[in-house]
């Protein structure tokens, strides 16, 4: 490799904030890092997104204690993604939430993605040897499953594929409050590693017709307000679509994967240079959109060598 991956030199800690993002509902976000959710029911607490680790997780459950005492029942996991997962064991909840497919794409490729991303991102996965393994849920759902915690509803629903095929959202009808996962971010970039390029801008317009008061994105601050929500969906467009289409163009072109690499990189960086992850996601993003858009519809499994190939043919 000519040089490491930007996430490999990112080794600074991040600060945490804990927002209140409708009554009893929190966003834990961190500085680009994985954002986790809480919502606190009658009787117990609903944690969205595990962490990378049960070290990471346990910062979750220190600022769940500084706004509740009741149990965390239940952990929703949006998508398989080792770096939201892998933390579960740590909430000693009842129940571990994924959508069917979701669930399929940890047997499929959890290993590898698991082994992808220690490579990738080291600093994400410290105390890594408290992990107990591959985590799977106890609960799955195909189209939409509710939990009631107590008389709170909680509508947990896969309304299209974006970031992965599996993608979950977790809607609160009271306060109507989403937690996106990784289909809606803020001010950081959008892995589309794994992603379905040609169904994301769909899968954001399902989520605008919900007409929320906030979200809880899958990274930067949350999103309280109409038009805080409006202005971080139609970035996530901007990004994902200006990601593709420099690609899709070199792509009918018969051109190779470094040019894809080169013409993305001039739409992009103008605009979303300092987003947070953007050096990090950007090669795996363009391999990805090369990809589809050379008719490979499934995203290929990321392993930790294929990653180092990847890098090296970008690096010429």
């Amino acid at each position: 490799m000519a040089k490491a991956f930007a996430s490999q030199g990112d080794m600074t800690e991040k600060k945490v904030t804990f927002d209140e993002v409708g009554e009893g509902l929190w966003a834990f976000t961190a500085e680009g890092d994985p954002n986790s959710g809480v919502i606190i029911g009658d009787d117990s607490v609903m944690i969205v997104e595990a962490q990378a680790t049960p070290r990471l997780a346990n910062k979750v459950i220190e600022k769940v204690r500084e706004v509740t005492d009741k149990p965390i029942s239940h952990v929703v996991l949006t998508h398989y993604h080792a770096v939201r997962v892998l933390g579960a064991s740590a909430y000693g909840a009842q129940q571990i939430i994924m959508s069917d497919v979701a669930r399929a794409m940890v047997e499929e490729r959890g290993q590898e993605d698991w082994d992808s991303e220690f490579q990738r991102f080291p600093r994400l996965f410290e105390g890594h040897e408290s992990i107990p393994g591959l985590t799977y849920p106890t609960t799955t759902f195909s189209d939409s499953m509710t939990v009631y915690l107590g008389k709170r509803r909680v509508d947990i629903k896969h309304i299209g594929r974006a970031h992965t095929a599996g993608d979950a959202v977790i809607h609160v009808p009271d306060q109507n409050v989403m937690f996106t996962g990784d289909i809606v971010e803020d001010h950081s970039a959008c892995y589309c590693g794994d992603g379905y390029f040609g169904d994301w801008g769909q899968t954001l317009d399902n989520i605008k017709a919900y007409d929320v008061d906030a979200i809880a994105p899958g990274r930067g601050g949350a999103l309280i307000g109409k038009d805080a929500v409006e202005r971080a969906i139609e970035s996530t467009r901007d990004f994902v679509e200006s990601t593709f289409k420099p690609a899709q163009r070199v792509a009918m072109k018969g051109g190779t994967l470094k040019e894809a690499w080169d013409a993305v990189r001039a739409e992009c960086d103008p605009k979303f240079k300092d987003y947070a992850i953007y050096e990090h996601c950007l090669p795996f993003n363009v391999s990805r959109a090369f990809d589809e858009a050379r008719g490979i519809w499934h995203p290929r499994i990321w392993t930790d060598k294929r990653d180092l190939e990847m890098w090296a043919q970008l690096q010429g």
